[in-house]
């Protein structure tokens, strides 16, 4: 196909062909720097490998990738009982999480536990993050009863094996590789997991008898380069500004084929900006905690025309209620084996605050609460996908979720402190005589 072929196509009026002519060509031009990078997808050392908190590397326990981890009875009698009911007949959902030993899939592990439903979860352990940290959130689930399987949502033999063990009511999908920053240094990881995987993933839903309810987290950042803020679940999303945002919009794309051809019952959440104890040591907030305590610089970004820039800054139990509030009124799917019997629900929400917050305000409620004052030198925005000013419209939740956010930034950053300086109280001796640390 030629140049002018393509811009043809792009010109279609049809908004939904060309929104998924636009979304091939995205995972296209990803496929492309995949092949550029030449280096195997998770595996390339980069520099960003977390590494445990006294500069060692995590020991991973054996991954559930072959036939001999699912036939070891210790294994399969962990995922039955993880997912077995507090009460048996009550009607309770039985969840696979992906993506479990992460910031949110913690939090939603615990509640939906706390409420009587069985709940299994599933993560790789990648190092992008900090690995110390991924294990204790592990272990905090295994005390609380919740297996997690050390997998990846790439391996479709172990999904098949887990769906022919376990009639799950729900697929909760949170695993994704996260941050715009990281996206543009190896761009391939987006395309395994947040594009290859969800496939690999919605593949095994299909084929799944009964077909689970699936429910999965996008981002606000598929709004892209819209203007109009707050953003609606109908504005425009075909015009990502950045490599992540263009891996979940492809997403997005993949979630309603499955929902239209197949009968697959399908919610999308797109989730602000969420924080919380547990939480992601690459945010804005853990950063900046750590580094006014450390007394070192912060550098902030500030937008066109010296605008401060702002996010819709979301405590996590805000949003455990949403997610929870989209789970219980998820619809069944209406397809058995792959075979559509009928239109399935088909759902896109927004999940915020709708309240954002500035830069600079969130700095000084984290000096209040750390009684120290913050070393602040501020730059302008990189040209890096990150929009200056993000907000969404809430209202579609909150008329068919019930869904009302009320922590506010206060309140949540005061119960992350408290969180964090408990947290590294333990974690390091290191930094007591090495300031880089």
């Amino acid at each position: 196909m030629v140049l002018g072929d393509v811009l043809e196509q792009v010109r279609l009026s049809n908004e939904f062909e060309c929104s998924i002519y636009l979304i091939i060509l995205a995972v296209g031009v990803l496929l492309v720097a995949v092949l550029v990078c030449g280096t195997p997808l998770l595996l390339r050392d980069d520099g960003h490998g977390d590494q445990g908190r006294n500069g060692r590397e995590g020991v991973q326990e054996p991954a559930a990738s072959a036939p001999g981890v699912w036939q070891n009875h210790e294994w399969q009698l962990s995922v039955h009982q993880s997912c077995q009911l507090r009460l048996v007949g009550t009607g309770g959902m039985v969840v696979m999480v992906t993506g479990a030993a992460g910031f949110i899939g913690l939090h939603l592990c615990l509640a939906l536990k706390s409420k009587g439903h069985g709940v299994v979860g599933l993560d790789n352990f990648n190092s992008h993050f900090d690995f110390t940290l991924k294990r204790e959130r592990q272990k905090m689930l295994l005390k609380h009863g919740i297996f997690v399987i050390n997998g990846d949502i790439n391996d479709a033999l172990l999904l098949r094996k887990l769906f022919d063990m376990v009639p799950f009511t729900h697929v909760l999908h949170l695993a994704a590789q996260p941050s715009i920053r990281y996206a543009s240094e190896n761009p391939g990881a987006y395309v395994h997991s947040n594009v290859a995987g969800l496939v690999t993933l919605l593949e095994a839903c299909r084929k799944a008898n009964p077909q689970p309810a699936f429910l999965w987290t996008s981002s606000s950042a598929v709004y892209g380069l819209n203007t109009k803020v707050p953003y609606s679940e109908d504005d425009r999303c075909d015009r990502p500004a950045s490599l992540y945002a263009a891996s979940k919009k492809a997403g997005e794309g993949f979630v309603h084929i499955y929902n239209h051809s197949y009968g697959l019952s399908t919610t999308t959440l797109r989730l602000g900006t969420v924080y919380g104890p547990w939480g992601r040591p690459d945010m804005a907030y853990w950063i900046f905690t750590r580094d006014i305590l450390r007394r070192k610089e912060i550098t902030i970004y500030e937008g066109p025309n010296k605008a401060d820039l702002a996010r819709d800054w979301t405590y996590i139990d805000d949003i455990v209620d949403g997610c929870l509030a989209a789970m219980e009124t998820a619809e069944m799917s209406t397809g058995t084996g792959g075979r559509k019997t009928g239109p399935a629900q088909n759902r896109t929400y927004n999940l915020g605050c709708s309240k954002p917050v500035t830069l600079p305000r969130l700095l000084r409620i984290l000096e209040q609460h750390l009684q120290v004052a913050a070393k602040i030198r501020v730059v302008e925005i990189p040209p890096n996908g990150n929009s200056p000013f993000m907000y969404a419209s809430i209202n579609l939740a909150r008329t068919e979720l019930n869904y009302d956010p009320r922590i506010e930034p206060e309140e949540g950053l005061k119960k992350f402190v408290d969180w964090y300086r408990d947290y590294t109280m333990i974690e390091c001796n290191t930094c007591l005589t090495d300031s880089s640390c």
